[in-house]
């Protein structure tokens, strides 16, 4: 039997030059949130991301037996 989680995210843009700024400021986060999770046993199965005006929602879907 499956367990299942969702872990959301929200990040905010900023005026700058780099468009790619939301992604290099959040990799060590996500990082880290896919670090704690494999501890626990939990796998990362998909990955979902929407932007909506100057927010960037990121969400990830783990599972692990029960």
């Amino acid at each position: 039997m499956k367990e299942y989680k969702v872990e959301s995210r929200a990040y905010y843009s900023k005026l700058s030059v780099d468009k790619n700024h939301i992604v290099k400021s959040s990799s060590k986060e996500i990082q880290g949130f896919l670090d704690n999770y494999a501890k626990e046993g939990w796998q990362l199965v998909s990955t979902d991301a929407a932007s909506f005006g100057l927010a960037m929602y990121v969400y990830l879907y783990f599972e692990r037996d029960i």
